[in-house]
C-alpha cells in the first residue's frame, strides 16, 4: 500500500480535488460501505477518480480507499458521490449477518440464557 501522511497544510489541494464542495450525501456511504468499479478509468478523468476505479475492481471499503489515497474520508465520500452519480461504481452497504425473520424468538433466547445460568 502506497501511503503518505495526510498533509493538513494542503487545503488548496483538497479544495481542488473536491471542486470546492465540502459535503457528500451522508446517507450514501458509511466507512465500511463496499465500493465496486463498474468501468475502467477514462483518459482525461480526474486522477483521484481514476485511482478509485482502478482500486475498486474488487470490493473495497470507503475507509480503505481513504487510506490508499491518503485523503480524509469526507473528501473520498465526495469523490465517490461523483462516481456513483455517473454510474461508474456500485455501492454495497453492509448487512446484518441474519435477517430479522431468521432470528430466534425472544422466548427461545430467554430459555437458553436460563439454561446457561443454571450450569
Amino acid at each position: 500500500m502506497n501511503q503518505r501522511p495526510v498533509d493538513h497544510e494542503e487545503p488548496d489541494r483538497l479544495y481542488t480535488v473536491t471542486g470546492g464542495r465540502n459535503r457528500a450525501d451522508a446517507s450514501a456511504f458509511d466507512t465500511v460501505t463496499l465500493i465496486v468499479s463498474e468501468c475502467e478509468p477514462d483518459s482525461g478523468m480526474q486522477s483521484e477518480h481514476a485511482r478509485v476505479l482502478a482500486m475498486c475492481r474488487r470490493p473495497m471499503a470507503v475507509v480503505e480507499i481513504s487510506a490508499e489515497l491518503a485523503l480524509p474520508v469526507s473528501v473520498v465520500k465526495i469523490l465517490l458521490c461523483d462516481l456513483l452519480d455517473t454510474g461508474r461504481i456500485t455501492v454495497r452497504h453492509p448487512s446484518s449477518a441474519t435477517a430479522p425473520a431468521d432470528r430466534p424468538a425472544p422466548e427461545t433466547l430467554e430459555q437458553v440464557l436460563s439454561a446457561l445460568e443454571s450450569l
